[in-house]
């Protein structure tokens, strides 16, 4: 295990000084920083494993500096310095994600004290893998791996429906893991038996949804050469879940709507009823409530859709679950390549743990997958990662001849890198960023709202 770094964070200079000298002397890397905001900026150009910053500052105080760091790094340990002993501040702090706070004069001996124990906190995550496993396999439904609070809200969620018969929609972001979900919700059900089938609406053309999803008697139109089973009825006693919902033309939603409805469906071409008992699982990445208000989608079949909602967060908003993925990923392509590749270094760890996603757990899985053929040791390191982290899945969003996204998220991509410019060449001024993109305040607050921004 390496030295880890500690950031001090101080706008008082002797005590930045005498703080530093204490700790430099006890084998710990040292970096300083004046204010919040500088502190922000070493963070994002650094490994860093500690923060120890002062709670008064000007400008950026140490408790917006620990959300911050929390929403860039949740990994980062953050020690929380107050002159002031005041209770509510300390339930602010240790409410945000801190370590532990220390009042100020510091006890250095104190100081230290805590310092260890953050450090043997860090030894052994990083060198206990089967506990890691263990971990792991507490908070994982079928192939879903996460220890997010947000995720375990989902999962109770799941234990609670799994037996019903209700009809469940979900929503989230391309790569999120929706059909992941689906699976757990059939394979909770005293359905799991019975098939569990996937039609993803996106991959067919407007008139092969029909067939697909209700089949076609020979003759019902030109190719139709033979019959066909529709998906219904091969999930006749288990689920079906339908991905891209949202992409299903409206002729065709009045026909599922039957099918919730009364569980009755008829082939293309014939005009014999047939009763099916399916669950419904759909999902889609698409706005359904302003579709609904366009008149591009039925809002009797989103309320049949609806009865159960569950909400899938970006990676970005889980990012505590993202050294589990890694974990997860390494082990899985690992066995695929005949790789031994086993962990990854604590500076490829910090960069992945840095970046936004905005493909999601997709885009951290394919980065992993290239990092462990590419990985020379057992060990993945910067190098093996891509050299444009950064940039990689915003240049593959906004690439108009890279269709796997599909419109929406194009839109959503291109509508956030310019929303970001705009802020950045105000300096973050909302009112001058909505006058440079000319619309008004509250339109570009609602997009940013919208945006996850």
């Amino acid at each position: 295990m390496e030295t880890p770094t500690i950031l001090i964070v101080d706008d008082e200079q002797a005590q930045l000084q005498s703080l530093k000298s204490f700790l430099s002397k006890r084998n710990f890397k040292i970096l300083t920083a004046a204010n919040g905001t500088e502190a922000l900026e070493r963070v994002k150009k650094n490994v860093v494993d500690i923060i120890l910053t002062d709670f008064r500052m000007p400008e950026t105080d140490g408790l917006t500096l620990l959300k911050k760091v929390k929403e860039f790094n949740p990994e980062i340990e953050v020690l929380v310095m107050t002159a002031f002993g005041n209770i509510e501040d300390a339930v602010n702090i240790m409410k945000a994600g801190a370590y532990d706070y220390i009042t100020k004069p510091v006890d250095l001996d104190e100081l230290e004290t805590l310092l260890k124990r953050i450090n043997e906190k860090r030894n052994l995550i990083y060198e206990n893998k089967r506990l890691k496993e263990q971990l792991q396999e507490k908070f994982r439904i079928k192939s879903i791996v996460s220890k997010s609070p947000k995720m375990e809200e989902i999962f109770n969620t799941i234990a609670r429906i799994a037996n019903s018969k209700a009809s469940v929609l979900i929503l989230g972001e391309s790569g999120t893991g929706k059909e992941l979900i689906a699976r757990s919700i059939h394979f909770a059900d005293n359905r799991k038996d019975k098939p569990f089938v996937t039609v993803n609406v996106a991959s067919l053309s407007e008139n092969l949804i029909e067939s697909e999803l209700f089949g076609h008697e020979k003759g019902a139109f030109t190719g139709a050469v033979t019959h066909r089973t529709g998906r219904f009825e091969e999930a006749d006693g288990g689920t079906i879940f339908i991905d891209e919902v949202g992409d299903i033309p409206l002729s065709v939603q009045v026909k599922l709507l039957r099918a919730i409805q009364f569980g009755e469906i008829t082939r293309l071409g014939s005009n014999k009823v047939k009763t099916v008992d399916v669950r419904i699982i759909a999902a889609t990445n698409r706005n359904l409530e302003e579709m609904i208000a366009n008149g591009e989608f039925r809002e009797d079949l989103f309320y049949r859709l609806n009865v159960v909602q569950i909400n899938l967060p970006p990676l970005r908003h889980r990012k505590e679950d993202i050294p589990l993925l890694i974990d997860h990923f390494i082990k899985k392509f690992s066995e695929l390549n005949g790789k031994s590749v086993t962990g990854i270094s604590r500076e490829a760890l910090d960069k992945l743990m840095k970046h936004d996603y905005p493909g999601n757990i997709r885009e951290l899985e394919n980065i992993i997958e290239r990092a462990v053929i590419f990985a020379r040791d057992d060990i993945i390191t910067v190098n093996d990662l891509p050299s444009q982290l950064e940039n990689i899945a915003t240049i593959s969003l906004l690439d108009p001849k890279n269709l796997s996204e599909g419109y929406e998220e194009k839109v959503k991509a291109f509508e956030r890198e310019m929303i970001r410019e705009a802020l950045a060449q105000t300096n973050g001024n909302k009112s001058a960023a909505a006058r440079l993109l000319k619309i008004s305040e509250r339109h570009l607050r609602s997009r940013l709202e919208r945006l996850n921004l």
